[in-house]
């Protein structure tokens, strides 16, 4: 039993009832909650000054703080924990939220197309910021093709076997001519087709030792610069899809509100640890909560964390989708929408298997 769940088990009806009041108000309204409001709602008729009491036991026991500009409370971050694993009730998200998740699924077959759209489907519903973590390129190639865009630019076309496309612009070697530019795609699709993108970046260096009589050295570093830039096709810088940025500027109410976002607009652009963001739903299915601190992402900021996986067809995690906000996110409402548009990504993923 962690701290939270044990204060919660040894707090009283009222103790409860102060604190669920308090919390959910701030969940609703960013704002503190004094003594006299909560007078007026108690389920029970107690004084404001029984209710002070009690708010100051709950401020003793850390689940409460007291806003140095307001005689009201609000949750601390324990506080949240505690209302989120003892009291928050989930159920699923209402029949609108659903036909809005599901409408953002489409029907083309370009998982990545569908991911942006959930994307930003997931931001309008819940006026946070939504974070969906796509699968690395699984699917095998089914063909190459380099189109000479000017004398020191070309565009490299990968087309898989799903039917989704990459374009990537390289700078192609010094002198290379049309010619050269056929011999390298010809040598590409020979070797590469029916490979996924992974497992040819991992035998190309041998695979053009082995045929170095066949080509020249520019066609070589030809096949070289192109393989380089396809490396970024669904690389790890590309994966993470982050939609409704604006939302969080529009629900930062004070400076500090205002600087906490703003540092959490650098992580978010940086997205470095994009491995650590799929390491937050290693833990099994289901969605997981990681309010201000806790997020070890995006802690810096103070914001929530809603995220849940995503599986294949073959019950392997290969994404994850999430909400983050401030720590006033209705939870009650996001955790719901996530789980449930996790399990819907799952499920497409699976029956294009």
């Amino acid at each position: 039993m962690d701290s939270s769940t044990e204060l919660f088990s040894e707090m009283d009806t009222r103790s409860r009832e102060v604190f669920q009041r308090i919390v959910e108000s701030y969940l609703s309204s960013g704002e503190p909650m004094g003594s006299r409001t909560l007078t007026q709602q108690m389920n029970e008729q107690v004084s404001a000054t029984t209710i002070r009491n009690v708010m100051q036991d709950l401020e003793f026991l850390g689940l409460l703080d007291s806003p140095h500009t307001s005689a009201g409370r609000t949750p601390t971050e324990l506080g949240l924990r505690m209302f989120v694993d003892g009291i928050m009730e989930v159920g699923d998200p209402d029949e609108s939220d659903q036909r809005k998740i599901a409408a953002s699924m489409g029907d083309d077959d370009n998982v990545t197309n569908m991911l942006d759209r959930i994307s930003s489907a997931l931001s309008g519903l819940t006026q946070g910021a939504s974070l969906v973590l796509a699968p690395k390129k699984s699917s095998p190639i089914k063909h190459i093709e380099f189109v000479s865009l000017a004398a020191d630019r070309s565009l490299a076309v990968l087309v898989f076997a799903n039917g989704e496309v990459e374009n990537r612009v390289f700078r192609p070697p010094t002198g290379q001519t049309p010619s050269q530019m056929r011999e390298a795609v010809n040598f590409l699709n020979a070797i590469g087709q029916g490979k996924t993108l992974q497992e040819l970046q991992s035998t190309i260096v041998g695979e053009i030792k082995k045929h170095r009589t066949e080509l020249d050295a520019l066609t070589a570093t030809l096949v070289e610069s192109g393989i380089a830039v396809m490396q970024d096709a669904g690389g790890d810088n590309e994966r993470l899809i982050v939609r409704g940025r604006s939302n969080l500027l529009e629900n930062s109410g004070t400076a500090d509100d205002l600087n906490r976002v703003r540092v959490l607009f650098d992580d978010l652009e940086r997205k470095r640890d994009i491995a650590e963001f799929l390491e937050l739903t290693e833990g099994g299915e289901g969605v997981r909560i990681f309010i201000g601190s806790e997020n070890k992402l995006f802690s810096l900021s103070g914001s929530s964390l809603v995220v849940s996986p995503y599986m294949d067809s073959d019950r392997k995690v290969v994404g994850a989708i999430g909400v983050i906000g401030p720590t006033r996110l209705n939870y009650g409402r996001i955790v719901p929408i996530v789980n449930y548009t996790a399990q819907m990504v799952g499920r497409v993923l699976s029956d294009r298997g």
